[in-house]
């Protein structure tokens, strides 16, 4: 299967030539699947500790209009997160996106930061802690939402239920553990582990990873190549999944 990881820009007059070169560079590879940063299609707006309705709103109208525009990377299967207003809760939502069944909404993020520059606990509330894969066709997919890719657990908890991939998509900075951090995810799973990330040129360090099993990184991106693309054998993930560490008993 092939695989698409990206680092696409928070500024939004960058983000439109960016996404004009990803769906070009998506058809030129035939990726069979890409991986979106985390909530791409807005810029980053957790840099406040008091939640704006107005500014909600807006970002939520973004991600609304581009969510229709998904099909501009079919037949390809598209993860990202989205911004969803719920039973009054504000959910940063992972979904997947195919052109048979279009959106499904997969995991709503559940470790949420509250720092300098990401007040996440101030724009977002909690759903209920759900870390379950999806199914598509062959594939068993599952979410750890950036900062969630820290614990660690949950990534062999997905392993132990059969997760060949588990999507990072990011908001993040130039720090070392947004690296370490995925490759862990897949020793612990044995699971291919895809990030995404956002990039310019003051917090988001983009880098978008492949990642083996094994915690092997397999592709990268950068400011000069944007977009990597690796095929896959999702054989490679039941075979580690076998091995060591995973079939350390708990």
């Amino acid at each position: 299967m092939k695989v698409t990881v990206c680092e696409l820009p928070d500024d939004r007059t960058a983000f439109v030539a960016a996404w004009e070169a990803l769906i070009a560079y998506v058809r030129k590879q035939q990726s069979e699947l890409v991986l979106l940063p985390e909530l791409p299609f807005s810029t980053w707006f957790g840099t406040t500790p008091r939640f704006e309705e107005q500014i909600w709103q807006q970002a939520q109208a973004e991600h609304d209009t581009m969510m229709d525009q998904l099909s501009e990377l079919a037949p390809a299967i598209v993860l990202g997160t989205r911004l969803i207003t719920e039973g009054g809760r504000h959910l940063n939502r992972g979904f997947a996106w195919t052109q048979a069944q279009g959106y499904t909404g997969v995991h709503d993020k559940y470790y949420l930061p509250d720092e300098a520059g990401f007040y996440e606990r101030c724009w977002f509330d909690r759903n209920r802690r759900d870390f379950t894969p999806v199914q598509l066709d062959e594939l068993s997919i599952s979410f750890l939402i950036c900062t969630e890719v820290m614990f660690t657990e949950w990534a062999r908890h997905y392993g132990k239920q059969g997760a060949n991939i588990i999507a990072v998509p990011r908001a993040a900075t130039r720090h070392d553990r947004w690296i370490v951090a995925p490759r862990m995810a897949a020793i612990a799973s044995g699971a291919f582990v895809i990030s995404s990330n956002r990039v310019d040129e003051r917090t988001f360090a983009g880098r978008g990873l492949i990642i083996g099993p094994d915690g092997d990184i397999l592709a990268d991106t950068s400011r000069q190549e944007p977009f990597a693309t690796v095929d896959i054998d999702l054989e490679e993930s039941a075979r580690a999944k076998r091995s060591y560490p995973r079939d350390v008993p708990e």
